[in-house]
Formats: C-alpha cells, structure tokens, sequence
C-alpha cells in the first residue's frame, strides 16, 4: 500500500530484507551462476475479474468459494483494510468481516471443505516475532477466533498457508535461498493458548528462468499456497512460478517433501502473493498487489489450466479437532536453517560485484519516484 506517494512501513521492510539477504548469505551468490530450466513460451493468464475496491491494494492471500473469492491485505495500515473480505464472482466486496483484535501480518488463506476460513497472520519481515497466528472464521460466525502459535527454533517470515488432511494448518516459511521449510501445531489448537509449532520437514524450490520483477531472487521464495478441493494437488506459488504436487493418500507433508511439482510459469506478475484452485479444481487462480504501479491500476485476478495429475484417491480436508502429528521428520540442518543445496564454494569479487549491483535495483525498484 501506498499513501501519498511513500511506501509504508512494510514494503519498506520488505525491500530492505531484500538487501539484508543478499548481504548476510541467506541467498547465496551461486543463485545467479547456477543454470535454470527453461521457462521459454510461458504465457500470463486469463483475466478472469478486477478488484475495485480502493481497500484492496495489498491482496496477499485468496480463496474461491462457491460465490465467489474471499480475500485479505498483506499487514495493512489502515483499519478499514483490516478486513477479511468477501468478493462476488464479479471481484465486488459484498461483505467484510472485521478482526477482534489487531493482526500482525496476514499473509494468506486457506479454506476447509466444511467452509472454515483460516487466515495466516505469519508475515515477520524483520524476524522478531515471538509468536505468530491464525484466525479461524467458522461458517456464520461473526468474527474471527484467535489461536497463536511459536516456533521451536528461531522466528520465520512466512507468507503461505496450508491444510492438511485433518484441517490441521501448514505454515510454509518464506525462504530466500531455494529451501522453504514445514511448521505444524504439535497439538489441538486453543484461543487461550499457545500452542507449540513442530518442524516437519523443508521443501526445495525448483530452479526456473521465468521472469518477474524480483529476477532469480523472486523464483527462490514462497508466498502463496492452497490445496485443490478434492485434497489431490496442493500448489506452492513464488514471485515467477506454480508448483503443484500430487497428494496420493493424503499426506500433505511428504507430497511436499519428496514429491517432484509440475511447474506452471506466472510471469510477470507485480507482486505475486496470492493463489488457490478453482471451485472445480481445473484452474490456478492467482491475484498481485496494485499498490506502487502506475495510477489506475487494478489487482486482477487470472485464471492458469491446473496441469495434468494421475492421482485417484480423495482425503478429507475438512477443518476438524483434535490433529494428530505426522511422523515425517524434520530434515537434517533444518534448525540451523542451513541450506539443503549444494552450493558451488568458488565465487569470485565479481559475483559480489553483480549481486551488489541487483541488490541497488531492487532498491530502486521499492523507492518512490519523484
């Protein structure tokens, strides 16, 4: 969001944590040395609705409903954007739901088949946050219930939420290096509570060359995910690309782990936070931010092919109590939040000078033009 042409406090974070990756080793240098798999023909979706509202310039997470789309802002400063708002099939607010209490960062949605809307409020620009959360709208409520939650390990930005077969949420951290990595409550979720999160394992980022404002560093990031209605396919989305991964028998956690994604390409995207399945599950529907482009600019939301998928059975997700742990365990380095890629240990003063150079552009890129 921007308000009289300055960033907020925010997107001010974000393009400084940007630089402060680069700078401290979180991506490494070999990023931009290691070949990509092509990308070539990729195509943007197919407009499907425009946001209008003023409210909704920061869309950062989305699900379809039989109606249409719920949405939220990404941390927005303003209360009237602190909302969970409901869209029609046309992209028109039709409802908004207030929050009982201040959130953090909202950053993304998820939605059991019973018609429960989680909300992530797992955004952590800087960090620094000793816990984090997610709000659960039961169908027909008022508002939104509060559960929180805290890492076992150190404070994670993450900007993607999933459920898993029992209802149980899925916080899938942000990365910044190409490994991204599973959290899950260790038990029930309690509004008067905090409740322990436990490490359930790290996911690799494929490596692609599809183009995006953020270059290689916006392929190395998640920011969105959803599950198919059916509970077959979940999807991870970054800056560039979809991965979608098989979901045989329900276990959400090791599709991710070891399962190998079809890539869809989302080029070009401004900022490309967003996305879920169709209602019937044949689409990606995926939603930017409009905040910081040109006057006139509307979030729309595009519409992608979901790609192909062989998978037969069909696992409940529906949002129920008590969850019961997986037993996939965390990999090997996951605490130190050590990279699982073999980096090449050669890199010279002029890579230094080339990833210094990107990180003045993406600055650029985050400064108001005057």
């Amino acid at each position: 969001m921007r308000v009289g042409g300055r960033l907020t406090w925010g997107r001010r974070a974000r393009a400084g944590a940007v630089l402060t990756a680069l700078l401290a080793g979180v991506v490494p240098p070999a990023v931009a040395l290691v070949p990509a798999a092509a990308t070539a023909g990729a195509a943007a979706g197919t407009p499907v609705c425009q946001v209008r509202d003023d409210r909704l310039r920061e869309i950062s997470g989305m699900v379809a409903t039989d109606d249409g789309y719920v949405v939220i802002n990404d941390g927005a400063d303003d209360e009237a954007r602190r909302r969970i708002f409901f869209l029609d099939q046309r992209c028109a607010v039709v409802r908004t739901v207030s929050f009982p209490s201040r959130p953090r960062d909202t950053e993304d949605l998820a939605i059991g088949r019973d018609g429960t809307v989680w909300v992530g409020d797992i955004g952590d620009n800087d960090r620094t946050r000793t816990t984090v959360g997610v709000w659960r709208l039961a169908p027909g409520a008022k508002q939104p219930v509060l559960h929180r939650m805290t890492y076992p390990d150190r404070p994670h930005d993450a900007e993607a939420l999933l459920l898993d077969a029992s209802g149980r949420p899925l916080i899938v951290t942000k990365g910044g290096s190409g490994t991204v990595f599973l959290y899950a409550p260790s038990t029930t979720l309690r509004s008067d509570a905090t409740t322990p999160l436990t490490a359930l394992g790290q996911v690799t980022v494929p490596t692609t060359t599809t183009s995006n404002p953020f270059s290689f560093l916006g392929r190395g990031v998640i920011t969105g995910a959803a599950s198919a209605p059916d509970g077959r396919r979940v999807v991870l989305r970054s800056y560039a690309d979809a991965f979608e991964y098989d979901v045989p028998d329900g276990d959400v956690v090791r599709a991710l782990t070891t399962g190998t994604p079809r890539i869809t390409p989302l080029p070009d995207e401004p900022q490309g936070e967003s996305i879920t399945y169709s209602r019937d599950g044949r689409s990606l529907l995926t939603v930017s931010e409009s905040a910081g482009q040109a006057a006139g600019t509307r979030s729309t939301i595009l519409r992608y092919p979901a790609t192909a998928t062989t998978v037969t059975a069909v696992p409940s997700t529906e949002s129920v109590d008590p969850v019961t742990p997986t037993s996939v365990r965390p990999a090997a380095g996951e605490v130190g939040g050590v990279d699982g890629r073999t980096w090449p240990l050669a890199v010279g003063a002029g890579t230094l000078l080339v990833l210094l150079g990107l990180a003045g552009v993406l600055w650029w890129r985050h400064t108001v033009r005057r």
